[in-house]
Order: structure tokens, then C-alpha cells, then sequence
């Protein structure tokens, strides 16, 4: 008897709803249109990791100003967020005059074969270790198309500001795409409620029929042991629980949700529970009561955030 591990149970608390459209995300230091975004802490500061990142103009200091054409672009960028989540602070810019746009958070590395054409799907941020605001970022690289694997980067702040200081494994690579469930290419999560990281991926490159592509799949780590690869546990589903052993098999069983895109887990102090946000940003720090949960999400390269409201 095949057993789904995808398919909900109980009941979902969460009832009527108010929603409240905020704006568009725009910010106070640059111009550019974006992709995605998913935001952490560090050091007891917010970040948002965004993926492709669209410069505008030059010159251009509002996007909504900007002059049709490609202007350039990073696969990624890192921003400080302040208290109004339409108004984020670019971070890591270049000499452009006379508006400076954002250099690449994660760059690339020409020794191992990686050009400015790679993509690296970056989730959010998640410290490792508080007492020396220590992260980790973890990614996947993306060769035109072909998604060569999941990999873990070390973020330490270097003057206040977040920096990629290191990437593990041969090529930057743990978990290879065409063999292994691509850990933490679909949403990251430090867990307020214990030690752990969560990391949940998409299945290994040569499953594509329907639908079996559509499973996520989960690994863990404890946050002081991110960058210790032998450290990690992998999710084999309800009936065999975790195993240091990696995933080998990879149907309804073993993983943990289906037909889900990129998010974030939220713990919900309201509702006592966890929710999946697959918008794509949170801001759980703007109501850690939970009663609100500001949402942001990518129309287009525009970053639309919306405000919930649960009571």
C-alpha cells in the first residue's frame, strides 16, 4: 500500500482573512526591477537574497522611470530591509554615476567554469551562529538550464554588510542536481523551535514526468553544524523518519509536499503553527504577534507586497 506523504491532514486554522495591498517595493538608494527574494536575519538585522536583478538606466533613480531596453543585470543581489517593507537598502553597489546599481551577491567562480551566464538560485539567509552573526546561503547552480546542483555559502557581515566569504564542495556542489533532490533550491528555514535548519528541494534532474516532478523533498542540519556536509539528515518519509543516509528514493512517500513553487516557512505565534508562504518574501519580524503577516511577491520582475490579516 503506497502511503502520501504529500496530502494534508487536520484542519487548516486559518479562517477568514482581511488582505491589503501596500505597494510596490522599490529602493532608497538604487533602481532596478527583481526577481523573487526571500528574507532572514543576521546579526539581528533583516536581509532579502533576490534573484535576477534588473538594473535600470543610467541615471534612472525610479524604476517606474526607467527606459525600455536591457540596461544590465545581476543573477542575484542582497538588501537590507528597514521597517517599511515597500523600502528596502541595496547593498553591495558599484561606481555607476550617477546612480550606482548592485554588484552580484554569490559571484561567480571562473576556476570552476562558472561566467556571468550562470544562475544561482539563492534562498534566504540563516545564521548559524548568532554570537558571531555567522550565516549560511544556500543555492543552486544553474548552467542554461542544466541544474547542476545544490550547494551550502558561508555569510559573514564584513563592515556591517553581508558577504559570501566561502562555498563547500567540489565546484561549490554538495548535492548533485542529476542524482540527488536539489536541497534548498525551493525554501530555507531556521527553526525558531529548535536547533535545526530545514532545507527542501525539487527532485533530481532526469525525474520529469507528472507527477513526480512536482515532489519536494526535506534535509536538516543543526544550525552549528551547516558547513559539516556529513552532519546533515534527509527525510525518508513518515514511516522510516530521518536518516543520515542520502535520499535515494523519491515518489509521494518520501517527500514532504507536491506542486509547491519557492517560499518561505513561517512560524505563526498566533495560530502556534507553521505556515509555507510560496509569494515568496515574508516579513515576520514587522508582527511577531502573528495576528498580521506582511507578503511580498514577484508580477513581472515588481515586488508587490501585500499585508494579511488573520484576527
Amino acid at each position: 500500500m503506497t502511503v502520501d506523504n504529500t496530502q494534508p491532514e487536520g484542519e487548516n486554522p486559518i479562517g477568514d482573512i482581511q488582505v491589503e495591498f501596500l505597494g510596490t517595493q522599490k529602493s532608497s538608494n538604487t533602481a532596478s526591477r527583481r526577481d523573487l527574494g526571500f528574507t532572514g536575519q543576521l546579526g539581528g538585522k533583516w536581509y532579502a537574497v533576490y534573484g535576477d536583478v534588473l538594473w535600470c538606466d543610467s541615471g534612472v533613480t525610479d524604476p517606474e522611470d526607467d527606459n525600455e531596453g536591457f540596461h544590465g543585470m545581476v543573477r542575484n543581489a542582497v538588501s537590507a530591509l528597514t521597517d517599511d517593507p515597500l523600502v528596502v537598502e541595496d547593498l553591495h553597489l558599484n561606481d555607476d554615476e550617477p546612480v550606482p546599481h548592485q554588484k552580484q551577491f554569490m559571484p561567480f567562480n571562473e576556476e570552476w567554469g562558472e561566467t556571468n551566464t550562470f544562475g544561482f538560485g539563492g534562498t534566504g539567509i540563516v545564521e548559524v551562529d548568532p554570537d558571531t552573526a555567522t550565516g549560511a546561503l544556500y543555492y543552486l547552480v544553474n548552467d542554461d538550464e542544466h541544474y547542476k546542483g545544490a550547494g551550502v555559502a558561508k555569510v559573514e557581515l564584513i563592515d556591517d554588510v553581508p558577504h559570501i566569504t566561502d562555498r563547500y564542495g567540489e565546484n561549490g556542489i554538495w548535492w548533485n542536481g542529476d542524482e540527488i533532490p536539489k536541497y534548498g533550491d525551493v525554501a530555507t528555514y531556521r527553526d525558531v523551535n529548535s536547533e535545526y535548519i530545514y532545507i527542501l528541494g525539487n527532485p533530481p534532474n532526469p525525474i520529469t514526468d507528472f507527477p513526480d516532478k512536482l515532489y519536494i523533498y526535506m534535509a536538516r542540519v543543526p544550525a552549528k553544524d551547516a558547513f559539516d556536509l556529513d552532519k546533515y539528515e534527509y527525510w525518508w518519509g513518515r514511516q522510516e523518519g530521518w536518516k543520515s543516509e542520502v535520499l535515494t528514493t523519491f515518489n509521494c512517500e518520501t517527500a514532504v509536499m507536491w506542486g509547491v513553487g519557492q517560499g518561505q516557512i513561517v512560524y505563526n505565534n498566533y495560530f502556534q503553527t507553521y505556515f509555507y508562504v510560496h509569494l515568496d518574501l515574508s516579513y515576520p519580524h514587522l508582527d511577531e504577534s502573528g495576528e498580521t503577516l506582511t507578503i511580498g511577491f514577484t508580477n513581472n520582475n515588481w515586488i508587490r507586497v501585500i499585508k494579511v490579516t488573520f484576527t
